[in-house]
C-alpha cells in the first residue's frame, strides 16, 4: 500500500509539472502580442503600442495581413484606430499622441487583432487639462550665495524658444505636436494605397480642422467611429488582397468625397451651421448612394 500511494503521488506531481510547464510555454508562444512603452501618460506624450506577429510570413498572402489596432475609452468608446504592416521578422510598433481623441482619465484598453487571433493590454492616462505625471518629491538643494551684479538693460519683447522636429510651441513652451486627434482613414488607405495619398490628406483635414471643431460634430464623430470600425479592418484587409474589390471601392466612394468638398468653400462658425451643412450632405449622400439608384431601377422595370 506504502509503494502504491508513493507511486501515485509520484504520477501526480508530474502531471502537475508538465501541466505548468506546458500553459507557460503557450503563453510565451502567443499568436500576436502586445505592449505599450509606458503604463501612465499624460497629455502631449507619446503612446507606443508594440508587439510581435508569431506566425508572420511576407511570402504568404494570408499569413502577411495587417495588424489592426483600436484603442478603447474608459467610457467604451473607441478613441483611436491604426493599421500596422509588421516587419519581416513579425514585429510591429506604431505611435499616437495623447490627447484628441484620447481626453478622458483612466484606464484605456488596447486591442490587437491579426486574423483571427487577438490580444490586448492597458495604460493609464491622466486626462487632458492635467498637469503632470505625478513624481517623488525632489531632494532640497542647498540654496546659492547671492552675488551682487550690475543690472543690465532689459530687453523689449519676449525671447520665443526655438521647436525642434516633432515639437511645436504653445504658451511659451516646446510641447509635442499633436498628430491625429482621431483614428485613421483605414477604408480610403487601403484604396488609395497610403496615408499620404491627396484623398487621404484631405479626409484628415476635413475631420481635423472642420468636424471636430464643435461639440455637434465631435458628438457625430464618436458615434460614427463606433459603426465605421466595426467593419471597415474586415474591408480595408480584403481590398489589399483583391485588386477588382479595391477598384469597386475606388469608384463607389469618389461621389462622397466630392460631397465633402463642400465643407472647403463654406466657413463654419457656430453649432447650427456645422449641423445644417451636416445634415445637408448627410442627405445629399443619402440621395447619390440610394435614391438615385433606387428611382434608375423604377423607371427601368416599368419600361419593361
Amino acid at each position: 500500500m506504502k509503494l502504491s500511494g508513493k507511486f501515485f503521488l509520484a504520477i501526480l506531481s508530474l502531471s502537475l509539472l508538465s501541466y505548468g510547464i506546458s500553459g507557460a510555454a503557450y503563453a510565451a508562444a502567443a499568436p500576436i502580442s502586445v505592449e505599450t512603452n509606458k503604463d501612465f501618460y499624460v497629455e502631449g506624450t507619446t503612446i507606443t503600442i508594440s508587439g510581435f506577429v508569431k506566425d508572420f510570413d511576407t511570402s504568404d498572402p494570408l499569413q502577411s495581413t495587417d495588424v489592426t489596432v483600436i484603442i478603447l475609452a474608459p467610457n467604451g468608446n473607441i478613441a483611436g484606430v491604426a493599421q500596422v504592416t509588421p516587419s519581416s521578422d513579425g514585429n510591429y510598433s506604431t505611435s499616437i499622441t495623447a490627447g484628441g481623441m484620447i481626453k478622458d482619465e483612466g484606464d484605456y484598453i488596447v486591442k490587437v487583432s491579426w486574423g483571427p487571433q487577438e490580444n490586448s493590454t492597458t495604460f493609464k492616462y491622466a486626462g487632458s487639462g492635467n498637469a503632470s505625471i505625478p513624481e517623488a518629491e525632489p531632494k532640497p538643494e542647498a540654496e546659492p550665495e547671492l552675488v551682487s551684479i550690475d543690472e543690465e538693460p532689459a530687453v523689449e519683447g519676449s525671447v520665443q524658444p526655438i521647436c525642434g522636429s516633432g515639437t511645436v510651441l504653445k504658451n511659451g513652451l516646446c510641447v509635442p505636436e499633436e498628430k491625429s486627434r482621431g483614428g485613421g482613414c483605414l477604408i480610403a488607405t487601403a484604396t488609395f494605397g497610403s496615408e499620404l495619398a491627396p484623398q487621404v490628406q484631405f479626409l484628415r483635414e476635413i475631420r481635423d480642422n472642420t468636424v471636430l471643431q464643435t461639440e455637434s460634430g465631435s458628438a457625430f464623430m464618436t458615434g460614427f467611429n463606433q459603426f465605421y470600425y466595426s467593419f471597415s479592418p474586415t474591408i480595408a484587409d480584403y481590398e489589399r488582397e483583391n485588386a477588382a474589390f479595391k477598384e469597386t471601392v475606388k469608384i463607389a466612394i469618389t461621389p462622397m468625397l466630392a460631397s465633402l468638398a463642400i465643407l472647403n468653400y463654406v466657413d463654419i462658425d457656430s453649432e447650427e451651421e456645422m449641423l445644417g451643412y451636416g445634415i445637408g450632405i448627410i442627405l445629399l449622400n443619402i440621395g447619390m448612394y440610394f435614391v438615385a439608384p433606387a428611382v434608375i431601377i423604377f423607371k427601368i422595370r416599368n419600361r419593361k
